[in-house]
């Protein structure tokens, strides 16, 4: 609609372009209307382009444009369109905030524009989709920082938005806020420059419109573009384009701008404006350099070339992953693509690569493994070992000049009259190439040898092949064909599983695989024919977990071959298959072990139907997570409600996660089924999950009941708890607060002390620099006395806004309640967030004090608070502490082993000065008696822990009874987070329980918090 305009725009503006007027010769055939530009620039200039070459005047109220967003399978924005567009005319869409550039060529406003680079766009009629870009439910950043321009080829849109999309088919890309081709299918062309030598262009002034001719020596992606570096004989530059399809060793003809980026010359251009003139028209010999020739004056020489450095040994790696090289004559750095391919103490007969420069210094980047050449006088081979696919071609090479390479693959040592190396070898079974270099003097080198697996073929393999003994499929990123399945279970709308028919007797190979194709229209019990790409697909999870990944198949073809048959049996846990109940993983996924470690077992069923017979619970739902088992070792530790607990050498692989999403399951610890769960294995959320398949059975009543204390406070006797409260504040539902209160009277009977854990300030998560939190404990306390409690007082230290981590504007903190008819808090000044409380021989300096809270292992966590409280005329110092959580540490069924756990580094130190701390109090302060409480967030064997515990306090929580001994549920794993220690003299005088109130229960069993308080009674002198 806005083509007229446009020309009249470019003509004002007297931009130099040629209007080449092929509208007709590409609308030649075209039977609907195309999605003709596509335009993500910066900040809201967002635009797409329609395009009308039927031959006749279509009604736009006939199409909708859709848009699917982040991953999504359903579209989160659609806008019905309207009007007339006559052949010959395109029509413009825009973001409403777009500048003023697209606002003048715009037909319309609408929130369709409003995507990112890897957002999908559809455009439907009532016949369905007519074209689109991107592919629905994948978020590869296709378009980011873009202008794609349809290609004058095209002439029939993406019908299938669920397929593989490649930019480069059908699109010419454009650098980002190219809005010059909008409003027009007329595509003006640029002027032809004159072809000049590298080296000339290379002085020409920045900004200069150039044409060079060159053979590409290297390709890189950068920031969403591809960098290539082509020489001729007289220097080496970078052509900068998005969406290049270019290769090493094509010969090119590329015209643009001149562009210096911090010192590096560059051709700033499209891939509408680089030409493959020759494919394969071979890479230049490198130039032979020294370490010199990086030097700033002289680098300019060999800037942008490929070159050659001999004899190099790696000294040392700094932080931004460069490496220091030495040859004879100095030093130089090296830039690798990936890091991995270097290590310092690595030498070298030979390096090659091109020459880059950045932040004032020249680079060598070595292209591939292969620039980096240990021996010369050697055979390598490309790929170089491992499972190949039949009918894999091997490339045997050698740095060594005018040499031959002979082999063998009979298992043969081969010699100068072995065979002659002059085509790629082709694997078609498992085979063991041996190949040697021979010179022209008849000097032979040692012997290479490489081994291949041959895996069938692409258009004969079954499920089992694809999911081979690993946790990645050797057929990872091969096009399968006809591989053929039993639907299992259908995945909604976005796929289904399929099991073989024809299993083999290995186990350690799952018969099931997830197929993703949108719409499919199965049934299950459809057997079923699958065309498609074997991928490793990231499921659903946080964005930092190292997640293991699950092998699908992302189909192109999905045929029926027959329908209504049964499925297969399910795998019956604990008779057809085992459980590893001890191992999680040994041996740093170096080996595929299904009957010993449970991350391999799960593995090895991955998409198969399994049965677990009589499943128990070992938790409440959370995350919509059942988490049960079904055997256990003989020796399992189990808490008095029938949960698994963990120990140092346990964390319990038997365990399973149901998914109950989209069922009413409200269940306890020690609830039960009296009949077999049967799904099929998935993976999300760093855990394995299991799909049900069918219904859920009804789920029984183990009869757990909640705690109440034994323990109470006596005239002799004091009481002390912790109470991890889960984001409390004033402003908290009345139900949870009143369930807390009841437990403080029913449940823990009024404990003389409670450390409070996660109190928040008074308005919670509300975010307006609030800090105080008075009307939150007065809350609670109110909520005692209702329950027939006594009316407790409280104190705590009010943190800096957002200084302490936690939930954003919560300023989470540690405080305390005591019954003043039973112990008085000593009369001395009260800390504040920044100072340091100490200690002399009347006890705390502060009270209450932070304990050294500006030390950096409480740098955005919770700071640990002291207070001194008198009870029979004896002093007691209770210490509260919050230390930092356990996200980030790798996962039990992650892809790190051995685990990861990073926050152990701060809670380590965090223990350290909490000991510290408790020395100097048992050193100073007279007749000292030291209690420290609360959530460490880390178990009672664990380092940090230890640490705390030191020599001067006892672990209460180490003299409890095995299955008393947890306060907390994570992923059906029994533990303790929640503790108490004294000081080792009060030890024998102390008496500890966990009063199990929530973490076995759901909200609808009375839990409050996830935490389960502990209670200590504590015999002073």
């Amino acid at each position: 609609m806005k083509k007229l305009f446009h020309l009249l725009l470019m003509a004002l503006l007297g931009l130099s372009y040629i209007v080449v007027p092929t509208s007709s010769a590409k609308a030649e055939g075209m039977d609907d209307l195309i999605i003709s530009e596509y335009v993500e620039g910066s900040s809201y200039n967002k635009a797409l382009e329609i395009y009308n070459g039927t031959g006749e005047s279509v009604d736009l109220s006939d199409y909708t444009m859709e848009l699917y967003t982040n991953g999504n399978t359903n579209p989160q924005y659609t806008f019905p369109m309207s009007g007339e567009l006559s052949d010959g005319e395109v029509y413009v869409l825009t973001h409403s905030s777009a500048g003023d550039e697209l606002q003048a060529i715009a037909d319309v406003n609408s929130t369709v524009t409003n995507f990112n680079g890897d957002d999908v766009v559809v455009l439907k009629n009532d016949n369905g989709a007519v074209d689109s870009i991107g592919q629905i439910g994948a978020t590869e950043e296709f378009g980011k920082d873009l202008t794609l321009v349809r290609k004058a080829e095209v002439i029939t849109g993406d019908r299938d938005p669920e397929n593989a999309f490649q930019v480069r088919e059908e699109w010419d890309t454009y650098n980002k806020d190219t809005f010059e081709y909008l409003g027009s299918y007329e595509m003006p062309e640029e002027e032809e420059a004159d072809l000049q030598t590298v080296v000339d262009a290379r002085q020409t002034e920045e900004g200069t419109t150039v044409r060079v001719e060159g053979v590409v020596t290297a390709a890189f992606e950068a920031g969403g573009q591809t960098n290539l570096y082509i020489q001729d004989e007289t220097a080496g530059i970078i052509v900068r384009a998005p969406g290049l399809n270019i290769h090493p060793g094509d010969r090119v003809q590329a015209q643009g701008e001149t562009s210096d980026y911090y010192g590096m010359a560059q051709l700033l251009t499209s891939s509408a404006s680089v030409e493959v003139i020759e494919s394969d028209a071979g890479i230049p010999q490198p130039e032979v350099v020294d370490s010199s020739q990086f030097s700033p004056s002289n680098g300019e020489e060999v800037e942008g070339e490929f070159v050659q450095v001999n004899h190099v040994e790696i000294t040392d790696k700094n932080q931004h992953g460069e490496f220091t090289a030495k040859d004879e004559k100095g030093t130089f750095l090296i830039q690798p693509q990936n890091e991995e391919m270097l290590n310092v103490g690595d030498t070298f007969e030979q390096v090659k690569g091109v020459v880059d420069y950045s932040f004032n210094e020249y680079k060598l980047i070595p292209r591939t493994e292969s620039d980096l050449i240990e021996e010369v006088f050697a055979v390598t081979a490309d790929p170089e070992a491992g499972a190949v696919v039949q009918g894999t071609e091997v490339a045997l090479d050698t740095a060594e000049p005018d040499a031959t390479i002979h082999y063998t693959t009979d298992g043969s040592e081969p010699t100068a009259e072995s065979r002659k190396y002059e085509f790629p070898i082709v694997i078609t079974k498992d085979t063991t190439v041996k190949a040697v270099v021979v010179r022209a003097n008849g000097d032979t080198s040692k012997v290479a040898v490489f081994s291949y697996t041959a895996l069938k073929a692409l258009d004969d393999v079954e499920i089992h092949d694809i999911q081979g003994a690993s946790h990645t499929s050797p057929y990872e990123g091969e096009q399968v064909k006809g591989v053929e399945g039993i639907v299992t279970k259908l995945d909604g709308n976005n796929g289904f599983y399929i099991q073989s028919l024809t299993p083999d007797d290995d186990i350690a190979t799952s018969e099931g695989i997830y197929v993703y194709k949108r719409s499919s229209g199965l049934e299950t019990g459809d057997v079923v024919s699958v065309t498609g790409k074997v991928t490793e697909w990231r499921e659903e999870g946080y964005y930092d977990a190292a997640d293991l990944l699950t092998t699908q198949i992302s189909a192109s073809e999905v045929s029926v071959v027959s329908s209504n048959h049964p499925l297969p049996d399910p795998v019956v846990i604990g008779v057809d298959r085992e459980q590893p109940t001890e191992v999680v993983e040994d041996d740093q996924m170096e080996s595929f072990d299904p009957t010993t470690d449970g991350l391999d077992f799960y593995e090895s069923l991955e998409g198969m139907l399994i049965e677990l017979p009589e499943p128990k619970v070992t938790g409440p739902v959370k995350y919509d997570e059942l988490p049960v088992y079904v055997e256990t070792k003989e020796d399992q530790g189990f808490t008095r409600a029938g949960g698994l607990l963990i120990s140092p050498e346990d964390y319990n692989p038997e365990r399973m996660l149901i998914d109950v999403d989209g069922f009413d399951v409200k269940a306890k610890t020690g609830d039960y089924f009296d009949d077999s769960i049967t799904g099929v294995v998935s993976y999300d959320y760093s855990n394995y999950k299991i799909r049900v398949a069918g219904d859920l059975p009804e789920l029984q009543d183990g009869n757990t009941k909640r705690e109440s204390a034994k323990l109470k406070g006596l005239k002799p006797k004091m009481t002390v708890a912790t109470y991890n409260m889960e984001n409390f504040h004033a402003g908290t539902d009345p139900e949870k607060v009143q369930r807390i209160a009841e437990s403080m009277v029913e449940n823990l009977n009024t404990p003389d002390v409670v450390g409070l854990v996660e109190v928040q300030d008074n308005n919670g998560p509300t975010d307006d620099g609030t800090v105080q939190a008075n009307e939150s404990y007065q809350t609670l306390i109110d909520a005692i006395v209702e329950a027939g409690g006594p009316e407790y007082e409280y104190t705590d230290i009010a943190p800096l806004d957002k200084a302490d981590g936690g939930q954003p504007g919560g300023n989470i903190r540690v405080g305390f309640i005591y019954n003043p008819e039973r112990v008085a808090l000593t009369d001395k000044p009260s800390g504040d967030a920044v100072t340091a409380v100490d200690v002399d021989e009347d006890g705390l300096t502060l009270n209450p004090g932070r304990i050294d809270p500006l030390n950096e292992a409480f740098e955005d966590s919770r700071k640990s608070v002291a207070a001194e409280f008198e009870f029979n005329g004896e002093k007691v110092v209770v210490v509260a502490n919050h230390f930092n959580s356990k996200g980030g540490d790798g996962a039990l069924f992650g892809s790190e082993h051995p685990i990861v756990l990073g926050s152990e580094v701060q809670r380590q130190k965090q223990a350290k000065v909490l000991n510290d701390f408790v020395e100097k109090v048992e050193d100073r302060m007279d007749n000292s008696n030291v209690v420290v409480l609360g959530d460490l967030n880390d178990f009672e064997f664990s380092a940090p822990v230890q640490t705390l515990k030191g020599d001067v306090l006892t672990n209460m929580m180490e003299e409890l009874p095995e299955e008393e001994r947890y306060t907390y549920i994570y992923q059906g794993n029994s533990q303790v987070l929640d503790h108490i220690l004294v000081s080792n003299h009060m030890a024998k005088r102390t008496k500890v329980e966990t009063i199990n109130i929530n973490s076995d229960f759901s909200e609808a069993d009375g839990r409050a918090s996830d935490h389960d308080p502990v209670l200590a009674q504590i015999h002073l002198k």
